[in-house]
């Protein structure tokens, strides 16, 4: 090969390679401009977690983020992230909140799978729908569940006035999704309104128009005035009204 040939391929070359290292440093500089979504992730299950042990939850409450786009492209926060969540929202086994940032302003939404270890009534058997059920029913085991603490129960007494919604299999382990309340009153069955005025106590018989658990609101015909009342289901056959 001639010279000059060797000295234009050796240029070409340098060229090529110079080319290249400045195509990886944009490219890296690109990327460190951008916030890294696995960080957003873990920041995101950090804040739940956090926030779900700040409300007083003794149990052990993992969160888990979902999978992200990975096409999102986000300018690296400068400032302190924020997370979002809606007032009053109730958090359950999935459910989404926010990342926001201020400087560059972006919001992103994450998925989140919420799971808690804790202590909790299992059936020791399988169970009918409208079964209620006892201590006898049920036995105590650590178990990871879907969602929080309060939406399961941990103590046997929390079975009473309670009945099954559906059937269950043994090991199930019991929620207040599970659960119904005990119908205390049903609807057209005849009841007694007990009402108090100035320290007397006046009796009535009324009629009950729905149904009502123990201590619920329920509306009665009044049998004598033909009115229709509202009281607190307060026994079988007895609404308390407040006149």
């Amino acid at each position: 090969m001639k010279p000059f040939l060797r000295t234009g391929v050796w240029i070409l070359a340098l060229l090529a390679t110079a080319t290249a290292t400045a195509t990886a440093a944009a490219a890296a500089a690109a990327n460190s401009a951008l916030h890294p979504l696995e960080d957003l992730k873990g920041w995101a299950e950090d804040f739940l977690e956090q926030r779900l042990h700040s409300s007083g939850n003794d149990a052990v409450t993992h969160a888990k983020a979902g999978a992200l786009d990975p096409r999102l492209r986000l300018q690296r926060c400068a400032g302190a992230l924020q997370g979002i969540l809606p007032a009053g929202a109730t958090v359950s086994a999935r459910l989404t909140i926010g990342v926001r940032c201020d400087n560059p302003a972006w919001t992103l939404y994450v998925p989140m799978i919420v799971e808690t270890e804790l202590k909790v009534l299992v059936l020791r058997s399988a169970a009918a729908r409208g079964s209620g059920l006892t201590a006898a029913d049920v036995e105590v085991q650590q178990r990871i569940v879907p969602g929080v603490a309060n939406s399961y129960l941990t103590d046997a007494g929390q079975l009473q006035g309670r009945h099954l919604k559906l059937a269950a299999a043994p090991g199930t382990p019991l929620s207040t999704e599970l659960l119904a309340t005990d119908i205390l009153i049903r609807r057209g069955q005849r009841v007694t309104l007990v009402a108090s005025v100035g320290g007397i106590e006046v009796r009535a018989q009324g009629e009950a128009i729905a149904d009502a658990s123990a201590a619920g609101r329920v509306r009665v015909l009044n049998l004598s005035s033909r009115r229709i009342v509202e009281g607190q289901a307060e026994s079988a056959d007895r609404v308390r009204v407040n006149l």
